[in-house]
């Protein structure tokens, strides 16, 4: 299987126990990728000085989504594509979503607007 990008929605829920056996096998393969927006999101949480030193180490051995000025020019084109379909989709999760594209990998997420873009953009999702 493909590379996979986490959304910040699936990662709260795992840091929080809740099972996810797909990111269990995708993190013990090597296959999860991070954006810099969600680790910018997972970042800016409540947590104490411990917490947050501790996810910043597991955040930096991740590989990181390329996220150079022709990632954001698609991005852009995609927020586009997706408001001439007459959906509106925020900069942070079309990021995330072409991020996943870029990999001609999967997004795990829990967000709902993700599931609007399989169609449109060719999305795939776990």
């Amino acid at each position: 299987m493909s590379g996979v990008v986490v959304d910040t929605s699936s990662w709260i829920s795992y840091f929080a126990g809740e099972p996810q056996p797909v990111l269990d096998e995708a993190l013990q393969e090597g296959r999860v990728f991070l954006s810099p927006v969600v680790a910018a999101e997972l970042m800016s949480g409540f947590l104490t000085k411990t917490k947050r030193e501790q996810l910043a180490d597991f955040l930096r051995d991740l590989p990181l989504c390329d996220a150079g000025l022709e990632h954001w020019l698609r991005v852009g084109t995609l927020r586009y594509q997706l408001a001439r379909a007459g959906l509106t989709v925020s900069t942070p999760d079309a990021h995330v979503a072409q991020c996943a594209m870029d990999l001609s990998g999967y997004l795990l997420s829990e967000d709902k607007i993700f599931r609007r873009l399989v169609r449109p953009c060719g999305l795939r999702l776990l």
